[in-house]
């Protein structure tokens, strides 16, 4: 049996209070939060003025002033920069909109492959919405699509973080894809 990965090992130094591993921790995993980001913004609206890098930036820091977070693994940390990216994306959408009466939300097209089905007029702040009242009903379920879909993890890197089977990630993946279509396409109905 092989021993925790570097990132995993800094992690978990991190979470015993040593600070100097958070500097060596963010070389290893900074390439892999822009790809992340990247995968995000790609499905934002043109001329966003968020980047990559800024994304990536704004994580850190908010990361850095995460303290009870217990780290276990390299993927509970994506897992965790990805709900980050999530929730600035949605706090940036959300601003835009106040600042523009009746103005649309930040685009983002679901692709067929992750969520089910492109739903015409879904967007991020719906996404988010949805994710939440999924969250509800079955919070794993809503954090399979979280990881999958914003943190860009594989399904057996999902499975770890969650600590269940691939197979059960396999079956919360599809309900939830299906159940997100019907509710965006249900919101988009009442939108009109």
């Amino acid at each position: 049996m092989t021993g925790p990965t570097p990132a995993t090992a800094l992690l978990l130094a991190w979470r015993a209070g040593d600070e100097n591993a958070l500097d060596e921790l963010i070389p290893l995993i900074h390439a892999e939060l822009r790809q992340m980001a990247g995968r995000m913004m790609a499905r934002e609206r043109q001329g966003h003025t968020l980047q990559p890098p800024a994304l990536v930036n704004e994580v850190f820091l908010r990361l850095v002033d995460v303290r009870r977070v217990e780290w276990q693994n390299r993927a509970h940390f994506l897992a965790m920069a990805a709900r980050l990216m999530r929730r600035v994306l949605v706090e940036a959408a959300r601003s835009k909109d106040s600042q523009k009466r009746g103005g649309k939300l930040v685009r983002i097209d679901v692709e067929p492959t992750q969520i089910g089905a492109a739903v015409p007029g879904s967007d991020l702040v719906a996404l988010h919405d949805a994710l939440d009242a999924l969250a509800t009903l079955d919070a794993r379920k809503s954090q399979v699509v979280e990881l999958r879909y914003f943190g860009g993890l594989s399904v057996q890197e999902t499975a770890e973080v969650l600590q269940v089977s691939p197979e059960t990630i396999m079956r919360d993946w599809k309900f939830a894809k299906l159940w997100l279509l019907r509710e965006l396409t249900n919101q988009s109905h009442r939108s009109r």
